[in-house]
């Protein structure tokens, strides 16, 4: 109670502080940083107008998870700019630095790969993931590695670019082969990189028609001339090149490069989808799904912005939703019947746009969208698409966008809150590019089918969550009716770990209606045995465990699983039985040759459980043995990398327990203390002469391990 009247005091003078510096917040642009009792940065946001945006937090009522921001917030700072798109850019880059827990966080999961030609002497293609400034081309984003690689893959079999890191004495291969060059061995004429390198940038870029002309003109000379097997290798190229353009079935005339986003959001869940469509292609979509905890379109356009601040190769065009799409979709799918909730996903099957006497569907599928919006951009109609569509940029500084603005967004406006507009047009002025938040017509479509995406793939998945969370608990249950147990909710599972006898340890993980408890997780030092005994081990562990439980009265478990078979179950009854005098059923999993779960065993004496290899209840065992396995490996790691270091400095004359904890507490790591120059031991009190004895000892101790 009395931790509790100190907390809320503390709030109460940290709200008070706060109120204060309210009141002295500008009416300008700005980045705002909110900060817990620890003073750790928890949340960073940008604002059009700081006083109203920041002031907001502590006014009025707020949903679940913005509350418990909230609730940590004990002190914020901020920082002006001088426009929107400076507090965009600066909010980007104190999300990289602070990683704020509150904030949209782009992990690197979220990149995507890239085909480059090297800016090299001799030329080679990769695929990476990373944008550098080192004067290569770049082509891409690719929806996934195997994607790229594949293209990679054919374009190594067309273009002779050396395909070695580094340059071989001698020929190698894919010079036999006709793939390489061989620069390793002769010199091979700028002029012949610039050729190869200017026909894969025109593959890449959506001359493959032109080179599957060539390659089919040059397999008709190939095949006159009788040479069939260079014949039937160009024959394989257009084959290769055929399946691979396959995949890529929407069709543009301007062959434009666009993003088009949506996003949706549910249960404090935001699934945000990229359709990409590269040189007049649809190649794919990427879903990413996170928690967020502000206001659902600022952390949208935080996420935009993060996903471009490391994505450097841009599109031509950004298409982005409106602040509204979400709830304006909800009623109209609705009342559309069964017909309107198909539209809109990448797989839509309806191609026309309608048909006379029939209904218009809520949205047009992928191909008809496509085919239209070429129409429209082939035909130039640019100035009717600007009337049609809110446009960012520039010009959105004088003249936001053609769109209403109805009293809701008024209101939302007057309170700081981010709207579309000028979020668009801060990206389209950072970017250099075309941002559009499209107000109806055919590219608004567009941009609601992913925002039907995004809210498909949210649907799934809750749908698998609770999917999962209902299978998990029936599978704990059904096996407590195989083992002939009437309730099992609690299961604790042992696992011992030792090399040879060094080092062992045990630990113990626990579940609870079939989901892991990992606050009840509990790891053991192993005290009393002596050498690789597992069933002493057990013992000891189980004694420790159990003997705890009874003295603080710490609920018992329906199940104790240990990893092993009969020795270990009746080493673990004997100890519960009659030593301390609990009766709890005891299980063992067997594992196989291949160190799989093969089986149950329970019971005294133990007798396997004959549980189907793919049934629920044998899929919840394996993730249990796997669990506490991962468990005990990882503190045994743990464990032999601090003895590992311990006896390297004991061994050293003159270095004593209090002399190698203040060395490991200053410089981290042997390594460090290695790689240390003399002077970096003098704040230690350690004398020049000991500091060299250390170094070389520790140098002396890696050539050994070398050698």
């Amino acid at each position: 109670m009395d931790e509790f009247i100190q907390e809320w005091n503390e709030q109460e003078k940290a709200l008070e502080a706060i109120n204060h510096k309210l009141a002295l917040l500008p009416d300008l642009p700005g980045c705002y940083l909110m900060k817990n009792k620890e003073g750790t940065i928890i949340y960073v946001g940008k604002a059009k107008v700081l006083k109203n945006r920041v002031r907001s937090y502590f006014r009025g009522s707020h949903d679940g998870k913005t509350q418990r921001l909230v609730t940590e917030i004990r002190d914020f700072e901020y920082i002006v700019t001088a426009s929107n798109m400076e507090a965009l850019i600066l909010e980007c880059n104190l999300i990289k630095k602070h990683m704020p827990r509150y904030n949209v966080l782009l992990k690197d999961d979220k990149t995507f790969p890239y085909i480059k030609i090297t800016n090299e002497e001799h030329p080679r293609l990769e695929v990476t993931r990373r944008i550098l400034k080192d004067k290569a081309k770049y082509f891409g984003p690719y929806p996934n590695g195997y994607a790229a690689q594949q293209t990679k893959k054919l374009l190594d079999r067309m273009y002779p670019l050396r395909k070695c890191n580094v340059m071989p004495k001698e020929v190698c291969l894919y010079y036999h082969m006709g793939q390489c060059m061989a620069p390793c061995v002769q010199e091979v004429p700028q002029t012949s990189y610039d050729e190869i390198s200017q026909e894969i940038t025109r593959f890449l870029s959506g001359g493959h028609e032109e080179i599957k002309n060539e390659l089919r003109r040059k397999m008709e000379e190939a095949a006159e001339d009788l040479y069939f097997e260079r014949a039937k290798e160009l024959r394989d190229q257009i084959i290769n090149i055929d399946a691979l353009m396959e995949k890529q079935k929407i069709s543009m005339a301007d062959s434009r490069d666009r993003d088009v986003f949506g996003f949706a959001v549910d249960k404090g869940w935001m699934c945000v989808q990229i359709l990409y469509m590269r040189q007049g292609k649809m190649i794919e979509r990427h879903a990413s799904i996170f928690p967020f905890y502000g206001d659902a379109y600022s952390d949208f356009l935080s996420f935009v912005t993060q996903y471009y601040s490391d994505n450097p190769a841009l599109p031509q065009e950004i298409l982005l939703p409106g602040m509204e799409e979400s709830e304006e979709r909800e009623e109209p799918r609705q009342a559309g019947g069964e017909a309107g909730e198909t539209q809109g996903t990448l797989t839509a099957a309806n191609n026309d746009i309608s048909q006379e006497g029939e209904a218009k569907p809520l949205f047009l599928s992928a191909e008809a969208l496509a085919a239209k919006i070429s129409e429209e951009d082939a035909a130039g109609d640019e100035e009717s698409t600007m009337d049609r569509e809110g446009s960012a940029g520039q010009e959105a500084d004088d003249k936001p966008s053609t769109k209403n603005v109805d009293s809701d967004s008024a209101e939302r406006a007057a309170s700081g809150l981010t709207d579309a507009v000028s979020g668009a047009a801060s990206l389209q002025q950072w970017l250099g590019i075309k941002v559009y938040v499209p107000q109806r017509g055919l590219k608004r479509q567009m941009v609601l089918m992913g925002v039907e995406n995004a809210r498909v793939a949210l649907n799934e998945k809750f749908q698998l969550i609770e999917r999962n969370e209902e299978r998990t608990s029936k599978a704990s249950e059904s096996l407590g009716n195989w083992i002939g147990l009437s309730s099992l909710r609690r299961i604790e599972a042992f696992d011992n770990s030792n090399i040879q006898g060094a080092n062992p340890v045990s630990a113990m993980v626990v579940f609870t209606d079939g989901k892991p408890d990992k606050k009840e997780y509990r790891k053991y030092k192993v005290r009393t045995v002596q050498g690789p005994d597992d069933y002493e081990t057990m013992r000891e562990v189980i004694r420790r465990r159990y003997e705890r439980v009874l003295k603080e009265n710490l609920p018992l478990p329906d199940l104790i699983v240990v990893d092993g078979g009969k020795g270990q179950i009746s080493a673990a009854i004997d100890v519960l039985e009659n030593e301390l005098g609990l009766f709890v059923p005891v299980g063992g999993l067997v594992k196989d040759t291949k160190h799989k779960t093969a089986q149950l065993m329970i019971g005294d004496p133990a007798e396997p459980v004959n549980l189907p290899r793919d049934s629920q209840e044998f899929y919840l065992l394996q993730r249990i043995q796997d669990e506490v396995h991962r468990f005990a490996i990882s503190f045994h790691r743990e464990q032999r990398g601090k003895s590992m270091v311990t006896s390297r400095l004991d061994s050293i004359p003159g270095i004593g327990e209090k002399r190698r904890k203040a060395l490991l507490k200053h410089f981290g790591s042997l390594k460090k203390i290695k790689e240390a120059s003399i002077e970096d031991f003098r704040p230690l009190s350690i004398g020049d002469k000991l500091a060299r004895q250390i170094i070389a000892a520790l140098r002396d101790e890696d050539e050994s391990r070398t050698q």
